[in-house]
């Protein structure tokens, strides 16, 4: 009797202990960094239940740090664990930029490339990628050359966009493939003169 009393309370123990759900600890800058550079941030935060909820909110609005900004600001525009209020989601995304956050410059120019949230307006994208593309971020100069390929942005800049994502190192050939056809589009809106000292290593000056 003993022994089957003892072996209801060990499953009793077990069932509660699997239904608890496990503590999550605040994630930090490299993680987060990786969940947005993979896309994964929002996925990442209704895995783990809404737990960080409090710690977000508070290293975005007090500490205001910009990974956390661009986080919360996230978890905002979308209704993420909290009702949605895309103003203050692209307020924060938009101190995060002036912070120097490259990640939420792209995030900000895909929305306004887009026309989600704000009235699409691809001059104020090129206008939030370009210093994230100067910064060395490479989504940001995909988005830049694509944009100039498109005849968006000053022509005076396209010979610098050209150069930087020209120069640049890829890390599968997915995205060189993708690179080499926005900086095709974006040569036919050059001189083949300006081409030729794009593609140089070290950019000359004019």
């Amino acid at each position: 009797m003993l022994r089957i009393v003892s072996l209801i309370l060990l499953l009793v123990s077990a069932s509660i202990s699997r239904a608890e759900p496990q503590a999550v600890d605040v994630y930090s800058q490299e993680q987060l960094l990786e969940l947005i550079r993979s896309k994964q941030y929002l996925t990442k935060v209704k895995k783990d239940d809404c737990q960080l909820l409090q710690d977000i909110e508070a290293r975005a609005e007090v500490l205001k740090q910009p990974l956390y900004q661009y986080l919360w600001g996230e978890m905002l525009n979308f209704g993420i664990c909290v009702k949605a209020n895309p103003p203050r989601g692209i307020s924060l995304l938009r101190d995060a930029a002036e912070q120097g956050s490259s990640e939420a410059m792209v995030r900000i120019a895909e929305y306004y490339r887009d026309g989600k949230f704000v009235i699409q307006d691809k001059e104020k994208a090129v206008h939030y990628v370009l210093p994230a593309a100067a910064n060395g971020d490479l989504p940001a100069r995909l988005m830049l050359v694509g944009l100039f390929g498109q005849g968006h942005g000053s022509p005076r800049d396209y010979e610098l966009g050209y150069h930087w994502l020209y120069n640049d190192v890829f890390s599968d050939d997915a995205t060189k493939e993708k690179a080499l056809k926005l900086l095709q589009v974006l040569a036919k809106r050059m001189p083949a003169s300006a081409v030729e000292r794009a593609q140089q290593e070290h950019l000359r000056p004019r």
